[in-house]
């Protein structure tokens, strides 16, 4: 099993999609886990939304600090999606940037773009591991 950790400012948009999209993409192969430098404690509706419309239930998901994850390191990979400095180092194999603009106050249609940006991601991670 391979640990994968995805990580941005809030955990309430990118790294909980991401983490939604490898528990689908990665079945027995991956654990993957999310995480925020400064997690909102919440989920966004609108990223609970868009993978609702894919079949997915991101409501089951929770907004965690890094540090409630520390504990899991070292990780194969980390993967940062655009939150620059606020990300701080935590042990792992791999440490990946993702330049993924945050969601949070876009429309449904471009909201839905980042959606499927990061799910082609996660699919193309996924298969290098």
């Amino acid at each position: 099993m391979k640990k994968v950790l995805f990580v941005c400012i809030e955990n309430s948009n990118r790294s909980q999609m991401a983490q939604a999209f490898a528990t689908i993409f990665g079945a027995s192969e991956v654990l993957p886990f999310s995480a925020g430098s400064r997690p909102s404690g919440k989920i966004n509706p609108k990223a609970v939304a868009a993978m609702a419309e894919l079949g997915y239930d991101l409501s089951t998901h929770a907004s965690k600090s890094l540090d409630e994850v520390r504990g899991e390191a070292p990780f194969d990979a980390l993967v940062t999606m655009g939150c620059g400095d606020a990300c701080p180092w935590m042990p792992a194999k791999q440490h990946i940037d993702w330049q993924i603009p945050d969601p949070r106050n876009m429309e449904k249609d471009a909201f839905n773009e980042v959606r499927d940006q990061i799910k082609s991601r996660v699919k193309e991670l996924i298969s290098t591991l």
